[in-house]
Order: C-alpha cells, then structure tokens, then sequence
C-alpha cells in the first residue's frame, strides 16, 4: 500500500512540476521577468502557492529551470545518429539542431534568456547551452565514438562541438533573431548542415584510418 501512496505522490508532483513549467513559459513570454510573479505563476498552473515555493523558492530558480526543460523538451526524443559515417553522423546531428531551432517559441525563450542572462550572471551559465543541451550531449558521445573508433581525432571534443553548433545556427537561426523576415528554404538549410558537416570532416575526419 505505501508503495502505491508513494508511486501516486511521485506522479502528482511530477504533474504539478509540468503545470508549473508550462505556465511559467507562458508568463514569463507574455509578460517578462519583471511583471512575473510566483504567486501568478501558481494561479495559472492551478496550484498552491506552498507547492509552488516547495519546488522553485526563488523566480530565479523557476526561470532557470524553464529554460533547460524546454531546451530538453524541444528536441522530441532520443539523437542516434547513424555510426560508422562519419559526414552522415554530423548530418544528422545537425539537421536535429536546426530542427530545434526551429521549433514554435523557441526564438522568444532564446529572447528571454539573452535579456536577462545579463542580470542573473549564475543563470547565464546555467543557461549558455541552451537550446543546444541534447544535441551537444548527443554530439559529444558520436565525436567520442568516432575518435575510438579512428573515424575522426579531435582534441577538445567541447570546441569541435561549439564549432559545428555554431556554423549551423550562424545561418539558420541568429539573422531571424535580429532580421524581421529572415528565411531560408528547407534546401538552403539543409545545404548549410551539409557545409557544415563537411569542413568538420574534412579538419577533423579520417577516411582511410591506419
């Protein structure tokens, strides 16, 4: 019985945790930081203010914590890119990150985070992947592969990873940030993943390993 009590407490406070979220990215988008309150918040998701400051005590804290889950949200299940290839790999990698990207809000949460990260210098390190958080992890395991498997030597896996991350979003998602309609086509897109893939192939790759 007190299993069962325990699994359905678990579940609830994750349900709450989720209205929370939700409706902290709803108010924090809406509003901003400054006219966003806990008490809001707690409303909007349909909980107590306690079970609110149970789990987030500070605005801060919540703030930080919208971000990362919808940077984790955003990617939509696991990143196994193909192995053995390792241009396809990166493809694939990359293809997922400008799909993240490109996600509904996602410019106006990268929006959030770049005016008040200034404010909150810890939440701006908490914060400076996001967005890229899954996708790097994942990047970072198939450039670790790959180097195992003499497809690839790469020193600093971390820099190689900001490097490929940031050609592609150099194109696809930065001048939308700054440029009222920016666009690209899907084979604009795909054709600066492909670009990007390549020089880091071509640097970092080995096709005919020893």
């Amino acid at each position: 019985m007190s299993r069962e009590l325990s699994a359905y407490h678990r579940q609830v406070a994750a349900d709450n945790r989720a209205a929370i979220l939700g409706a902290a990215t709803d108010l924090f988008l809406e509003l901003g930081f400054d006219r966003t309150s806990l008490a809001k918040v707690a409303e909007r998701a349909g909980v107590s203010k306690a079970t609110l400051f149970k789990q987030f005590p500070t605005k801060a804290e919540l703030f930080e914590a919208m971000v990362l889950v919808a940077g984790d949200n955003a990617v939509g299940g696991p990143l196994d890119p193909p192995s053995g290839d390792f241009h396809s790999g990166l493809v694939a990698l990359g293809t997922a990150y400008a799909s993240l990207l490109a996600q509904p809000r996602m410019m106006e949460l990268i929006r959030a985070v770049i005016t008040e990260s200034a404010r909150f210098p810890e939440l701006r390190a908490q914060t400076f992947d996001f967005g890229t958080l899954p996708v790097l992890r994942a990047l970072r395991e198939f450039l670790e592969k790959a180097n195992d498997h003499g497809d690839a030597y790469i020193a600093d896996l971390d820099v190689v990873s900001a490097q490929f991350l940031g050609m592609i979003a150099t194109v696809v998602f930065w001048p939308r940030l700054v440029h009222v309609g920016w666009s690209l086509t899907e084979e604009e897109s795909a054709r600066t993943i492909d670009e990007a893939a390549r020089t880091i192939a071509a640097r970092f790759g080995r096709s005919d390993p020893a």
